[in-house]
Parts: C-alpha cells; structure tokens; sequence
C-alpha cells in the first residue's frame, strides 16, 4: 500500500479563486496529460471492482456539466472539461480506460447519491462534498480538494458578506449542503435544479445572490466578466471527494492511492493548472485523505 502524504486544509482558497476570477478560469481548456495504465486489468485482485471495471474497458463517471473549471460540457465538446473531471481521468488511466472509452453521465447534485445507488453511475466526482449523512448511503473518498462557500452577486451590488443578505433570498442547487448553509446563515434558501438556473436568477435579479464553493462561483464570474462577482469571507469548509457505491468498499483506499500518486507525480498540479488556475492561482496541497475502513 502507498503512504499517504499528510497535507494541510487549503485555506482560503475560494476566495483566492475569486481573485483571480477575471481572468479565463471557466474556458475549455486542454487538461493534464494522463498516461493510461497498460494491461491494467492485471495490477488488481480478482473478485474486486476494479478488476470488473478495467476488464470491461470502460466506467460509468458522473460530472457536472455547468461548472466552468470543475465540470463543463457545451454541445461542441465531446468529453466534459474541469478540475473533478481532469481527477476523474486520472481515475479512468489507472483502469486502463481512456477518456474517450469512459461514458460521461451528466449529474446534478439532487441525483448523485441515487445514480450511485442504482448503478446508472459507478463514480462521481461532481464537486462532492463530504459529508457524514452522504456516507450512510455511499461511499466516499477523499478529500481530494478543500474549499469554501461564498457569494455570487452582480457587478454593481453593494452586498460584501451575509450580513447584507439577512432574510433575503439566495440561491443554490436542490440536494447541495450549500442550501442548508444559506439558512445557517440567516439568509432564506432558494433551490433550482441546476447551478447555471441560480446564475441566471441572478444575472435577471429574481434572487440577490448565489451561494455554493468558492471554486464553482470563481469559474462562473469568469464566464460572465463584468457582470457578476465573488464576495465574502468563506463561511463554510466543503471537502471536495468521489462518490462510489458501497457495494464495493474496496474502491475507496484505490481512489486514494491513485488520486495521491497523480499528486506526486505532478499530475494533480498540471490538471489544477489547467482548469483552476489560469489566472495564476497558486496549486493547493493535497489535503490529508480520510482513512478508508
């Protein structure tokens, strides 16, 4: 078994991305080169998930398709692109999949727990957030990124943290932890299927403000430059994982050896360059991985 690096919580990152978010952060851009793994079916034990996943020559992910850096899929693309995609590569190399042989499944934040349930999903890495409640249900790897909620509003709003929104509506996804933030806050939750919905509540003024992790929102003010904004402190810490069934627990200690081999190797680093950091953001360490039982 590889040693797991132990690194710190990536403090303020959200807000460092919201810095930088005039920049092209939401643009498809190239990601990471990552080496498909040779005759991969062989490097697992049979019986194991992995070794039923990597004889098949292809996996079942499930991404957003309305994350600029995260997970982002226009109709002129082929394969998603984004951070949770570039990590879900990385994850399919290993298998000996290519991106191309992966089957991409659109998922949104009400549907992950349920798609992995019954199978329509054998992964998801759709800025997934860790949370004990998630984890009766499924399986949970990571974190392999930590960040932290803030607010979305339009260029010309005088609002700077939650304070200013007291008792107003602001807006996330339905099934989203963000939803339960937003009213610890004092603010009056909204919840629409799909962020890019949220977005456009804000853009036409239906709702003053989106909330959710810094990361998402940072890609969303870069898409609409000049017209939206990140502000705040982030109130919230969200560790970003990969879901996968609990049928098959022996996927989560594979999940994180793998994702902290790409860490080593610098992939982690050129994907994060890619997608999240075009504007100059520096990389983040790897945060310390919860041990898998």
């Amino acid at each position: 078994m590889r040693f797991i690096r132990t690194k710190a919580v990536v403090a303020g990152l959200g807000l460092a991305l919201s810095l930088a978010a005039c920049g092209d952060a939401g643009d498809d851009t190239e990601g990471a080169e990552v080496e498909v793994q040779e005759d991969a079916a062989s490097e697992f034990e049979d019986g194991t998930r992995m070794k039923e996943l990597a004889d098949s020559g292809t996996v079942k992910i499930g991404v957003k398709y309305d994350q600029p850096g995260l997970g982002f899929k226009d109709a002129a693309s082929d394969i998603p692109s984004g951070f949770d995609v570039e990590m879900a590569k990385v994850l399919a190399a290993d298998l000996g999949i290519a991106e191309d042989e992966v089957e991409w499944i659109e998922t949104i934040s009400d549907n992950r727990e349920p798609f992995l349930e019954d199978g329509t999903v054998d992964l998801v890495l759709a800025s997934y957030s860790i949370t004990d409640e998630r984890r009766q249900v499924v399986g949970q790897a990571g974190p392999y990124l930590v960040t932290g909620q803030q607010l979305l509003v339009k260029e010309d709003s005088d609002v700077e943290s939650t304070d200013d929104l007291s008792g107003q509506e602001v807006c996330s996804v339905t099934g989203s932890t963000s939803l339960e933030n937003v009213k610890a806050e004092g603010m009056k939750p909204v919840g629409f299927d799909t962020y890019s919905e949220c977005v456009e509540k804000v853009l036409d003024g239906t709702v003053q403000a989106m909330s959710t992790d810094g990361t998402i929102l940072a890609g969303y003010a870069a898409q609409n430059e000049g017209e939206l904004k990140v502000v705040g402190e982030e109130f919230s810490e969200e560790n970003i994982g990969v879901g996968y069934s609990q049928d098959y627990p022996e996927m989560c200690q594979w999940i994180v050896d793998t994702i902290t081999e790409a860490y080593d190797d610098g992939t982690y680093e050129e994907a994060f360059n890619a997608t999240l950091g075009p504007s100059g953001v520096e990389v983040p360490e790897l945060p310390e991985m919860d041990a898998c039982e």
